[in-house]
């Protein structure tokens, strides 16, 4: 059984047990995890929809034969000229689906795909995903755990492949290029870098420019990239030559808050009391007010997506959940640091991904 085949028994299963009689897929990572098709995305509609009796495509006939190569599921095709109303009644006729159905959309879908199909079934009771396929991806799987750990390490050598490039006069901008080219490399796509010198590491969503780099500045890198379709993600600090006052304090309180983080998060906890252990220790080192984001986010393959490790989420964490713990302590016009690695939640606790330190790493004082 292919790892599609076993996606779509599952969600069966699963819309079985929540009630649900039509899950509705819009080209998105939901589409690409239950299918493999990643088609072209215009204004023209493709859905996915999946019932007890039928799973099969809505999809413009100039796209058919390249979805094709994806996929044994059938299609309803719709050209230029006929538009899609008619394929996607036969598609609904085929899944056995009227009156009333209880119906999950895609909530990251096109509003008009979203619209054509409700407007099909008036009566559709509808919710999003977070209950079926949200709640199956959340949960990884053996093939997934492998890519992400084979992207993980990848990242590792990035992210030293950065810091052994930092010298005296080097910038933002060069440094992450030489991230991203590393990536390129070996065989991946960059998905995001974020390198940020001194005072700029206390925005925690930089945008990398010009800035050169000087002695006794921090330095924060935080970059993930793509191979095998999976991305990843991870921030580690530093400085270069020697530490700016402060850093080792704020350095030591986060490894705290990060190793708190890890002793709370088992199956069955909430992802609030993780959010929870890891900002009790930074607010009790004084630091409360510097910590500005939440905990973490999940990981799949989207490079944000649940699990949410926030305050206020009652998520109960579940074996196989893949997220980030990420800590950060921003201080205006001197520093930023944050702490990040990607978890895969076992039964006895989390693994984490990454196989780089978390302490901080020290550049030479080279000359330009």
């Amino acid at each position: 059984m292919s790892a599609y085949s076993d996606r779509l028994d599952r969600l069966r299963a699963t819309m079985k047990a929540t009630g649900t009689d039509l899950v509705a897929l819009g080209p998105s990572s939901h589409m690409i995890w239950l299918s493999g098709v990643s088609p072209h995305g215009d204004e023209r509609p493709v859905l996915l929809l999946v019932s007890q009796d039928h799973a099969g495509f809505l999809m413009p006939a100039l796209n058919a034969d390249a979805a094709r190569t994806a996929t044994d599921l059938p299609f309803e095709t719709w050209d230029d000229a006929e538009g899609p109303d008619a394929a996607l009644a036969r598609l609904l006729q085929a899944a056995n689906i009227d009156g009333s159905p209880s119906v999950v959309i895609d909530e990251t879908m096109r509003a008009d795909f979203a619209l054509l199909l409700l407007d099909a079934l008036p009566g559709a009771r509808r919710r999003f995903t977070v209950d079926t396929v949200g709640a199956l991806r959340a949960r990884k799987d053996t093939s997934e755990y492998d890519a992400l750990k084979k992207s993980a390490l990848l990242n590792d050598a990035a992210m030293r492949a950065g810091f052994e490039a930092l010298r005296p006069g080097v910038t933002e901008r060069e440094i992450a290029t030489i991230v991203r080219d590393y990536y390129k490399a070996q065989g991946a796509a960059p998905e995001f870098t974020s390198v940020c010198f001194g005072a700029n590491g206390a925005f925690p969503h930089h945008a990398v420019g010009d800035t050169k780099l000087a002695p006794g500045d921090a330095v924060l890198i935080d970059t993930g990239g793509r191979i095998d379709g999976y991305p990843s993600d991870m921030t580690r600090v530093g400085y270069l030559g020697s530490a700016p006052e402060g850093f080792a304090d704020v350095h030591t309180v986060l490894e705290s808050a990060v190793q708190a983080a890890l002793a709370a998060a088992r199956p069955g906890v909430r992802a609030s009391d993780v959010d929870r252990a890891a900002r009790d220790v930074i607010a009790k080192a004084g630091y409360g007010a510097y910590f500005l984001h939440r905990t973490g986010h999940g990981l799949g393959l989207d490079v944000h997506e649940p699990p949410y490790i926030t305050g206020t989420s009652e998520t109960v964490l579940e074996e196989g959940m893949v997220f980030s713990i990420e800590p950060g302590i921003y201080l205006p016009g001197k520093f930023g640091i944050r702490l990040e690695d990607i978890v895969i939640l076992r039964a006895d606790g989390p693994e984490i991904l990454s196989g780089m330190p978390r302490a901080a790493v020290v550049a030479g004082n080279r000359d330009a």
